[in-house]
């Protein structure tokens, strides 16, 4: 489309050169000739490009990222009824990183990978899609342990302190059970 476009434009440029191109003065005494015509330019149709595989996929995942939970376990068991392919495993992998499930995170890490380090020919137009989301899964995996681990730090941490504050009070109840101190007895100058 936009060889097709790009040629068009450079016909029309040349057209405009040949409409704007001044007119040939007359030879003296003689009527004025016309310009010759413009040469004709043949516009070769490339063939069409191969169809876009990634954009398809691509507002696919816009559309699974609308879905609730349960439609998106819809979604992936209809893709566990199709036939296996590279395209559906992409497509299994995108809908497995929505999902909130334990371990879902893995698999569709683990469906990318096969489909990014496939030497299959079919697997060629989605490897980078692949790489990038598989990618995306390791990162997220990464964050998710280290929340997990800030979380269980905080957990401890919480409880740190509230062992200091029952130690604390302790003291403080021990502390009012002790009988009151004399007030020191001033010092008697000889």
């Amino acid at each position: 489309m936009n060889t097709k476009l790009l040629l068009l434009t450079a016909c029309l440029a040349l057209s405009a050169c040949t409409l704007n191109s001044p007119m040939p003065e007359a030879p003296a005494g003689g009527p004025l000739q016309p310009p010759s015509p413009a040469p004709v330019v043949e516009v070769l149709t490339a063939a069409a490009p191969p169809p876009d595989e990634l954009t398809p996929l691509l507002g696919y995942h816009q559309t699974l990222r609308r879905m609730s939970q349960g439609e998106l376990m819809k979604e992936l068991s209809g893709l566990g009824q199709q036939q296996r392919s590279q395209r559906v495993a992409v497509q299994m992998g995108m809908a497995l990183m929505l999902t909130r499930g334990s371990g879902d995170l893995a698999r569709a890490q683990a469906l990318l990978d096969s489909v990014a380090t496939s030497a299959d020919v079919e697997a060629a137009p989605f490897r980078p899609l692949a790489q990038l989301l598989s990618s995306n899964c390791a990162e997220t995996r990464r964050l998710s342990e280290h929340a997990d681990k800030l979380a269980a730090q905080q957990k401890d941490n919480q409880r740190r302190i509230e062992q200091l504050t029952d130690m604390v009070e302790g003291l403080k109840a021990i502390e009012r059970t002790l009988p009151a101190r004399p007030a020191p007895a001033s010092q008697v100058t000889k």
